[in-house]
């Protein structure tokens, strides 16, 4: 089997790795360009995925866009071509492009959460599980046909980051199981319910804005989910100035009744309050300060 991987994020390395070891090994990587990186953008960063296919012996191709190495990619013609985390819309030109079939690993147990805050949905919404889904990449997001899932259970005090590398972990697993199936029958799958389908749309840095008109117990859900990415923040007045305030898990429910945003240092403690109950703080970092223990930043208030 020849088998094409078209991957950016990081969720993708231990997935990668095992093809590298155990096969098929991938014959091209299709990863995004480097990043500019720097106040003057003058030096790029590549993923870290482009780094592992080079040390190889894979090629990695870095298009702007997927559609300019169609193309190529045909005439390469790999049988399976594997897609997970890459950041683009993959068109019909590249679809079309294996001989078998294109498919892709979403973190997720789909129709819920398509989309590419998958990850931290889950925990914010306080689902009990989630998993790995693979499925056949058609035009519409992340709604082929399923070919198989690998489902595991979220812990109670898990962040976004800790459960994005068990996911990645899963990886592995779930695309050995999807290529035995493919092998006997490339257009296996089982379509989507479409009444169960939701949507995690991509998140950006003010999506950490925390409300705390919100329950106590939705937001310390909240900076879980968000930690590290896009990461949780509230503003305060320091001195007559706004600051922003960076909030990290883990944080805990206290009863203690405060105003909704009302930070209060108790006992060595620092608690912020919320819709009902309040929140009590562990690591905070204030703008123009390093991150530090919530105690020590309540001593200055």
């Amino acid at each position: 089997m020849t088998l094409a991987f078209i991957a950016t994020g990081d969720i993708a390395l231990p997935t990668f790795h095992h093809l590298i070891k155990h096969g098929p090994k991938p014959c091209v990587l299709i990863t995004q360009p480097d990043k500019p990186v720097g106040r003057s953008q003058s030096s790029a960063v590549p993923p870290e995925i482009k780094t592992v296919a080079l040390a190889h012996g894979i090629p990695a191709w870095q298009p702007e866009k997927i559609s300019e190495i169609a193309a190529d990619l045909e005439a390469l013609h790999p049988d399976i071509a594997v897609v997970m985390a890459y950041g683009q819309i993959i068109g019909k030109a590249v679809r079309k492009a294996p001989k078998q079939a294109i498919i892709n690993l979403h973190a997720s147990i789909l129709p819920k959460y398509r989309g590419a805050s998958c990850i931290q949905s889950a925990i914010r919404d306080s689902e009990a599980e989630t998993g790995i889904t693979i499925m056949h990449v058609i035009r519409e997001l992340d709604a082929g046909n399923i070919i198989c899932k690998k489902v595991i259970p979220i812990s109670p005090n898990e962040t976004g980051g800790e459960l994005h590398d068990r996911l990645a972990d899963l990886g592995p697993i779930a695309l050995s199981e999807a290529l035995k199936i493919l092998s006997e029958n490339s257009k296996a799958g089982i379509p989507q319910n479409p009444a169960e389908v939701t949507y995690a749309p991509k998140l950006l840095r003010e999506h950490g804005r925390l409300d705390f008109t919100q329950s106590a117990e939705v937001l310390e859900r909240v900076i879980r989910a968000y930690d590290p990415w896009p990461g949780t923040f509230t503003e305060f007045a320091f001195k007559g100035k706004t600051k922003r305030l960076k909030i990290f898990p883990p944080t805990s429910i206290s009863d203690h009744s405060l105003q909704a945003g009302e930070l209060l240092s108790l006992s060595g403690e620092l608690l912020i309050g919320c819709g009902n109950h309040s929140l009590v703080l562990s690591e905070v970092q204030p703008e123009g300060s390093k991150r530090m223990a919530a105690s020590a930043f309540a001593n200055s208030l």
